[in-house]
């Protein structure tokens, strides 16, 4: 291990004609300098002013590092770039980055078992909940089952959590829908280009921009699309024309046309929302004995099979609906708004289209203008960089949820669900990520490897194959309900009784995001409450805490010592400067600013430091460093700062006699 441990010149001053008297005093000062894994070196250095124990800066001592020549860094190009090339094409990186590697060995028939049962079950979720978020992205039902069945076995490969199934999602869905406004050109393309800045962002290890995101802010962002989601359904659900990219605009749309709400889509609506509710608690139901073990036969039977029904309830309520309405359809007579038909087959596999052509009706009128790739590039703005966000925060949420204790690789992630959009563009799916809801069935089936997003992709491909002419019958209202039982979950109440309870004022951003994003465009609205977050870290940055302690020397001299929490940086400057002149104007004995926990410094703050020492010099008042690290030193020494710094306790109450004393003297 390459452990630098920096580099000690000795500079003469006026007063030191002598090298050997530098050196022949002694101290007992020792820097402690951390290096990598935990090891450490020391470093001892002498006291050297004459007078006064300790080390006076930019006049006796400067801290540097070897600093090399630019063609000396030149010559180190190429061996830099062998190493890296070395290190990125090794076995172990290869093994995390295609995680399918590590667990097909392994491979066996539990496994099988488990997956086979689980990829079953959430393929008979995912073919609803697509029919139902391709309407909230304002697209035909077909895309919603484009989108699903592609990234589910890329998944496979690249994938490294196993509850994770890959799809459309109802956040994604509404995101797509207000950049795309139900242009399926848009749609497919914005899947190919979120993808690839996914897969960008995955390869230069950009997963830690979620840390960005707080959970207040999450928590408000997820409530305020679950109520504009559900908003956005209340047409289906009554059979009405609404529409709005906004909550507000919503609502006004649907007050508007209220009036010609359809008795029967009302009726079947509702209907569904409360059957599902009821469903929705069926896994919960028990009889016989809680342990499986104690259960006879019987009550497994019936225990597995509420559960089943309870997690297939999308499925079943889907059947049973569209069954009603084929009984009910006469001759193009409908009771009920329905999907209508759905292309049967699967998608044909081509580019994503980079243009809109321009589309004309037969009376000559222009229904949708051409657009060329910049022109949609240029309306995607900045969703280009909020969709690949939000998606990893949906599929990391899942991660941490069945995560059991282990780590979560947010970057091996943004990889998989990247080149699992990118795949999706070419069969015509719009953007997609990890569904919490979907996840939740995945691991309550049992799933037990990445291998279970194999038979869900079949499912929704047979789907596609045998069972398109069916979905004509299915009522718009009985997937307006689908969506609105599964979303008012979303709507996070409970976290703000604990939220107000640890600290109130995470309560701020989470509220802000919650009303931006309700009042305003969704990314707008999760950027007010990113912004308001990093307000807060700077404004905890720049009012550090200092400790204050009233000590005494052996010879009882009183002396103040200030102990800043955390680094010197430009916010925080002026503040410090300000607290510790108030206190030492306050208590006229000397001033000791104990460095320990001050870590780094910026030029600004050794500015500001440096005219806390002229204020100090002016008051004929004594100002002390303890505890200064040496890449403070480094800063210090920079500005040309004239400071006395100490690192043993005995040696700075030693100086603060000897100060006192001469001070008498003269």
């Amino acid at each position: 291990m390459d452990l630098r441990i920096p580099r000690i010149e000795i500079r003469r001053s006026s007063s030191d004609t002598q090298l050997d008297k530098v050196q022949g005093i002694r101290g007992a000062s020792v820097y402690n300098i951390h290096g990598l894994a935990g090891s450490q070196g020391s470093l001892s250095i002498p006291p050297i002013h004459k007078d006064v124990p300790g080390y006076r800066g930019s006049n006796e001592f400067i801290l540097s590092d070897d600093k090399k020549s630019t063609m000396d860094q030149l010559r180190e190009v190429g061996p830099w770039c062998r190493r890296k090339y070395r290190s990125i094409f090794r076995k172990k990186i290869l093994y995390k980055r295609v995680p399918v590697f590590n667990w097909l060995p392994k491979y066996n028939m539990d496994d099988a078992v488990g997956d086979l049962v689980a990829g079953f079950t959430v393929g008979l979720t995912v073919i609803p909940q697509a029919l139902a978020y391709s309407s909230i992205a304002g697209l035909p039902a077909a895309y919603g089952l484009y989108g699903s069945f592609l990234g589910c076995f890329v998944y496979i490969f690249l994938g490294s959590c196993k509850d994770v199934p890959m799809g459309p999602t109802a956040i994604a869905s509404l995101l797509t829908f207000q950049v795309t406004h139900g242009i399926w050109q848009r749609a497919v393309l914005l899947a190919f280009l979120t993808g690839l800045i996914e897969l960008l962002m995955g390869l230069f290890a950009l997963g830690f921009l979620i840390d960005f995101v707080s959970g207040p802010v999450s928590s408000g962002f997820s409530s305020a699309v679950a109520l504009i989601i559900l908003s956005s359904q209340i047409k289906d659900l009554l059979g009405i024309a609404a529409k709005g990219n906004t909550f507000i605009e919503q609502w006004q749309s649907i007050l508007d046309d209220i009036h010609n709400t359809q008795l029967g889509d009302a009726v079947m609506g509702f209907t569904c929302i409360v059957v599902l509710l009821l469903m929705r608690l069926l896994p919960r139901v028990k009889i016989g004995p809680l342990e499986v073990e104690q259960q006879s036969v019987f009550q497994k039977i019936v225990n597995k099979s509420l559960w089943l029904i309870g997690t297939a309830r999308n499925a079943i309520i889907v059947i049973v609906c569209g069954s009603i309405g084929a009984a009910f359809y006469s001759n193009g007579q409908m009771p009920f708004k329905m999907i209508g038909n759905v292309p049967s087959g699967l998608p044909s596999i081509q580019l994503p289209p980079f243009f809109v052509p321009e589309v004309v009706d037969e009376t000559g009128a222009v229904v949708q203008e051409y657009e060329s790739f910049g022109d949609m590039l240029g309306s995607f703005g900045s969703m280009l960089i909020v969709i690949p966000l939000i998606a990893l925060l949906e599929d990391i949420a899942i991660c941490k949820a069945f995560a059991d204790g282990k780590p979560v690789d947010a970057t091996q992630e943004l990889i998989a669900i990247g080149v699992s959009n990118i795949a999706n563009s070419f069969v015509q799916g719009y953007p997609g990520t990890g569904a919490l809801s979907r996840g939740a069935v995945n691991n309550a089936s049992g799933v037990r490897t990445v291998f279970g997003g194999l038979y869900t992709g079949i499912i929704v491909i047979l789907a596609l194959l045998f069972f398109t002419p069916y979905f004509f019958y299915i009522p718009k209202a009985a997937l307006a309900a689908i969506i609105i039982a599964a979303v008012v979950f979303m709507v996070e109440v409970r976290v703000v009784k604990p939220m107000w309870r640890s600290k109130k004022s995470d309560l701020i951003p989470g509220i802000a995001a919650f009303i931006a994003c309700l009042a305003l465009p969704i990314e707008y609205g999760i950027l007010v409450g990113i912004g308001l977050n990093v307000i807060f870290i700077l404004y905890h940055a720049a009012r550090p805490k200092i400790h204050l302690d009233q000590l005494i020397t052996p010879c009882g001299i009183k002396y103040l010592m200030l102990t800043p929490d955390r680094s010197l940086i430009f916010p925080s400057s002026d503040f410090v400067r300000n607290l510790i002149n108030k206190h030492g104007l306050k208590n006229q004995t000397p001033v000791v600013i104990d460095c320990t926990h001050i870590y780094g410094a910026d030029f600004t703050a050794a500015q500001v430091i440096d005219t806390l020492i002229k204020d100090f010099k002016l008051r004929n008042q004594m100002l002390l460093f303890l505890n200064l690290k040496p890449s403070v030193c480094n800063v210090f020494e920079g500005a040309d700062l004239e400071y006395r710094v100490f690192y043993n306790i005995e040696q700075l109450e030693k100086a603060i006699q000897e100060i006192r004393r001469k001070s008498f003297q003269a």
